[in-house]
């Protein structure tokens, strides 16, 4: 059954929504804020804090409303917060930004949660690559870490001239929330048929400014930003991991897929969501939801390979 989902803006409604959708997003969630080197990090916690702890870690420009249809389907298992990192969301802007600063940003809040050492860290793009730095300066805090269409490059590969990862751009200034809500798009672009998703998750990305309407995220996010070695960072990561990605992703291809699996061992999963492009969480959410689960249930039976901690 469809029912429709409420215009965040003036509470009428607008796009048709399915039923799971609407179950999710109206579930009760705590907002929460922790400072963090001077800055505040605002994020969202779900479920019981005696239940270990699932941290969940947007994209770029992107925040943590683009999980509150995911997060409610853990909660049997899990507490779950889901973060908005500096820069971006209702978090505070810094005067620079760091893969490091990210990554002790992600481990205050899990701190500030409640949760203890079974806790499991997602992140999708780059919210995937500040988890693996996590995973790698934190690792003996977390039982694991998964990295969502995440793709790590051969050393050589200079990640800040792809065009795919292209900086966030200058953002611009709307007359009205209407105007600027219809100037939403993906980045990477894709086209994704769940309309009623897109419009929640760009109703939570304005902020009404002075003269109008713009977008939330810190458009100097990226200037002078180095993402890092990543494929060291991978290489030296000692809890668990667990990759997943989108089938029809384009910045996933099989040579991407190879070179992790490589870099990891066999120990590691890596689950292909059909259908799915890089914003897998927009185009198969239950699929991807399902995905997820049956890692952190494999987690929760079997024994670590790699040095992490179990799940309890």
């Amino acid at each position: 059954m469809l029912t429709k989902a409420a215009n965040l803006e003036t509470g009428e409604n607008t796009i048709d929504s399915p039923e799971w959708f609407k179950r999710a997003v109206s579930t009760p969630r705590e907002d929460r804020v922790v400072k963090v080197e001077g800055c505040p990090i605002h994020y969202l916690r779900w479920g019981d804090t005696a239940r270990p702890g699932l941290l969940l870690a947007h994209g770029s420009g992107a925040h943590a409303h683009w999980w509150d249809f995911i997060a409610p389907y853990f909660t049997d298992h899990n507490c779950v917060a889901a973060i908005d990192l500096s820069g971006m969301g209702d978090s505070g802007h810094r005067q620079s930004y760091s893969s490091e600063v990210f990554a002790k940003e992600l481990i205050s809040v899990c701190e500030d949660a409640g949760f203890k050492q079974n806790t499991v860290i997602i992140g999708h793009s780059f919210g995937g690559f500040v988890t693996l730095k996590a995973g790698l300066i934190y690792g003996d805090k977390l039982t694991g870490v998964v990295l969502v269409d995440a793709p790590v490059r051969p050393p050589d590969y200079e990640w800040e001239r792809d065009p795919k990862y292209s900086p966030i751009q200058r953002k611009k200034l709307y007359p009205d929330f209407e105007t600027a809500l219809a100037r939403f798009r993906l980045v990477p672009a894709q086209p994704c048929e769940n309309k009623f998703i897109l419009d929640y998750i760009a109703r939570h990305s304005l902020v009404q400014v002075d003269g109008g309407w713009s977008w939330k995220f810190d458009d100097q996010l990226f200037n002078g930003f180095k993402i890092g070695n990543a494929s060291e960072d991978l290489s030296n990561l000692a809890c668990r991991v667990g990759v997943i990605y989108g089938e029809n992703s384009q910045l996933f291809s099989q040579e991407i897929v190879d070179y992790m699996f490589k870099v990891l061992d066999r120990s590691v999963p890596f689950v292909s969501i059909p259908e799915a492009q890089h914003h897998l969480l927009l185009d198969q959410p239950l699929a991807f939801v399902s995905a997820i689960r049956t890692l952190l249930a494999e987690w929760r039976h079997s024994k670590p390979q790699r040095g992490a901690r179990s799940l309890g």
